[in-house]
């Protein structure tokens, strides 16, 4: 097994810019994740409540360890303006070296 399964990248995504930086400050902080990446604009298109809906959105593309998803997931629910926001995790596949040692060392508390 390589040593990249034991992270992921999340995604969640948010209703602005300015809901995705508060919920990526809280996360970070918190040592949850250790980088977030904010993509502003995306427009999802989805079913809700019986009909396809679309809005904009901002996506967050977070790294973090499989481990912390539990508390990512009670995190960001606290956190959003959603009844049900995404919040979904991608397991790696593989990951260089260094940089998976820099998410290790973001996480741990200084």
């Amino acid at each position: 097994m390589n040593a990249a399964t034991a992270y992921c990248v999340v995604l969640v995504t948010a209703s602005s810019p300015a809901e995705a930086r508060r919920i990526g400050r809280a996360l970070l902080k918190e040592r949850l994740v250790a980088c977030v990446i904010l993509l502003p604009g995306v427009e999802s298109h989805y079913w809700w409540q019986g009909k396809v809906e679309r809005s904009r959105e901002c996506l967050m593309m977070m790294k973090t360890r499989r481990g912390r998803f539990g508390a990512i997931e009670r995190a960001v629910k606290r956190l959003h303006s959603y009844a049900v926001p995404e919040i979904i995790a991608l397991p790696l596949a593989a990951g260089q070296r260094d940089y998976l040692r820099w998410v290790d060392a973001s996480l741990s508390a200084t």
